[in-house]
């Protein structure tokens, strides 16, 4: 397995606060724990709003302006 890559991150002292405070609630382990987990968040928002946009596409395609028996007799013929 490849090891894990390091970063430094320069928090404000209200945003440093606020990560101390998570993880001494036990939310998370470490702080490092902590700012992974806000990645692999936004990773997922990220693909959910790409889903939500071809799905968005995709409707705004569809509305031909046909019904459904004239896409039918177009098809059969």
């Amino acid at each position: 397995m490849k090891p894990a890559g390091q970063m430094t991150l320069t928090l404000t002292p209200e945003l440093e606060n606020f990560v101390l405070e998570e993880v001494r609630r036990g939310a998370f382990a470490t702080s490092s724990e902590y700012i992974r987990d806000l990645i692999r968040r936004d990773q997922d928002n990220a693909k959910f709003q790409a889903l939500k946009t071809a799905i968005e596409e995709g409707l705004n395609s569809a509305d031909s302006g046909r019904t459904i028996p004239q896409i039918m007799k177009e098809v059969e013929s």
